[in-house]
């Protein structure tokens, strides 16, 4: 079964953008990104968080933000916090094993990984 992942960060121009490149080709799963604030380049939608089996939020103040806007559109997805500070570029090295080391165990279907 294919999972729906949805990555967010605020602005949706660094940190989720990179998330969703670097597991754009990741077996079984779609990915997507939106950022939470208003001006964001893809804002978070309901429809988004629908579509999502899983969503990663880049700080704890995202899934605080995420929760209060948009609880009754959560649905069963489930919610990560990565605990990645806004202090990387798009596609930065650091950010990239960063992600690598911290999101598959998620994706991982009962197997850590």
């Amino acid at each position: 079964m294919l999972r729906n992942v949805l990555f967010i960060c605020g602005q949706n121009r660094l940190r989720s953008p990179t998330a969703e490149q670097v597991f754009a080709d990741w077996p079984g799963i779609e990915t997507a990104s939106a950022g939470l604030k208003n001006e964001a380049d893809n804002p978070v939608t309901p429809e988004l968080l629908e579509w999502a089996h899983i969503v990663f939020v880049m700080e704890r103040s995202h899934r605080a933000k995420l929760t209060a806007k948009f609880r009754r559109h959560l649905g069963a997805a489930r919610v990560v916090c990565l605990d990645i500070p806004d202090d990387y570029d798009y596609m930065a090295r650091e950010l990239i094993q960063l992600l690598k080391t911290k999101v598959p165990r998620h994706l991982a279907s009962g197997s850590a990984g």
